[in-house]
């Protein structure tokens, strides 16, 4: 008899769960977006259309890339939320070169509030109290946009596969907006890509002088606090702008926001952040970053892209990533201390989505993703961080 109880409040209870996740799925659907600013609600993959299964294998393959941290959101909600020890869900993580993301969409806020009158405002007009070195017209053209785009045509040695010189010489120098004008061209504007963690540091001071705030203070204002994120720190360069291009450490939670704020198309709340226009080009970038590893690449206003398997990504040396997928309604975030294959990891994300809407209950698959995640977060050896700042 107890057996039978037993059995049938089971039944009962799977029946709850499951019409309860049928009816998440139809709010979704319908438009009732999850607004995570207090904290972000949590639920099954299942629930969100999504296999555990598939899950469990893509925490395992974070072992082999030396991951950090693992999180997943689909419809708002977290379905995957992994830690890699001696990692924690309190931990700041430096993000390195995804600070050039936020950065982008510091400019993006300043435009939309009308303090920068347009993208294609000439940059040096913003340095006009500074004696320069060097100034021709190649110099005089570049834009806010080509700044953002790495395709201002200053001389600068940062391969992305490579030893950074100019961004070694750039810290070294007691000032680094000076070693950035001054640098001579190597290309006209718009002409071609090349990556430049000094044309990030350009716009860090320009959002300084839009605003009268650091780039710190100003992200605690217009972005950080509307997103309810109170957890980041940010190093600051000898004239104590904030960085430009690296330096911002983050929770992979509220990292997540930031992706979640560009899914919602620069929406959050009842506000509007982003113009919508800057979603449309970061999510159709053509910038053709010229990658041999992976040619598929492009780059718009300081995200990666990959316009084949429709997703864009504020990346960072060593598999930093905020990873947005428009179609499937996903943000994934990565924090790691390895090189990672962006192609394949995105592979191993669409994969696990196997509907829009609620799957049925599957005990094994769960038990495997919760055993796969318990695997991860055990004890081992502690180790510094990822600090270089690519």
């Amino acid at each position: 008899m107890q057996r039978k109880r037993f059995g049938a409040l089971w039944i009962a209870l799977s029946i709850f769960l499951l019409i309860d996740s049928i009816c998440c799925a139809a709010a979704i659907a319908q438009g009732n977006t999850m607004w995570p600013t207090k904290e972000w609600q949590s639920s099954t993959p299942e629930e969100q259309g999504m296999d555990s299964t598939a899950l469990a294998g893509l925490v395992e393959f974070g072992t082999s890339r030396s991951f950090d941290s693992l999180l997943i959101v689909r419809h708002g909600r977290i379905v995957l939320d992994a830690y890699y020890a001696p990692y924690s869900a309190d931990l700041p993580h430096a993000i390195n070169s995804a600070t050039k993301a936020v950065i982008a969409t510091l400019t993006a806020i300043a435009y939309k509030d009308g303090l920068l009158d347009s993208l294609d405002h000439p940059m040096l007009k913003f340095f006009g109290d500074r004696n320069l070195f060097e100034v021709d017209d190649k110099k005089k053209a570049i834009t806010v946009q080509n700044l953002l785009d790495m395709t201002s045509g200053i001389d600068w040695t940062e391969p992305l596969n490579g030893r950074p010189e100019s961004l070694i010489e750039m810290r070294r120098s007691p000032d680094w907006i000076k070693f950035i004008l001054d640098r001579p061209m190597s290309n006209a504007p718009g002409e071609t890509f090349n990556y430049n963690s000094g044309n990030s540091q350009l716009l860090s001071a320009i959002i300084t002088k839009l605003t009268g705030l650091d780039a710190r203070n100003y992200a605690k204002a217009k972005l950080f606090a509307p997103l309810g994120i109170s957890t980041a720190d940010w190093l600051r360069d000898p004239q104590l702008l904030a960085t430009g291009g690296f330096g911002l450490a983050m929770l992979p939670r509220d990292m997540a926001k930031i992706g979640y704020l560009y899914l919602r198309n620069g929406e959050w709340e009842d506000k509007r952040l982003l113009p919508p226009a800057w979603i449309d080009k970061v999510s159709h970038a053509t910038v053709d970053m010229k990658r041999s590893v992976e040619p598929d690449l492009r780059y718009s206003n300081s995200f990666w892209a990959l316009p084949n398997k429709q997703v864009y990504m504020a990346v960072g040396y060593h598999c930093q990533l905020i990873m947005v997928f428009p179609e499937l309604d996903i943000v994934a975030v990565t924090t790691a201390r390895d090189f990672c294959p962006f192609s394949k990891l995105v592979d191993y994300i669409s994969r696990a989505v196997k509907s829009e809407t609620a799957l049925p209950l599957d005990p094994a698959g769960a038990n495997l993703l919760t055993t796969a995640i318990r695997n991860v977060s055990a004890d081992k050896p502690a180790w510094a961080g990822s600090t270089r700042p690519r």
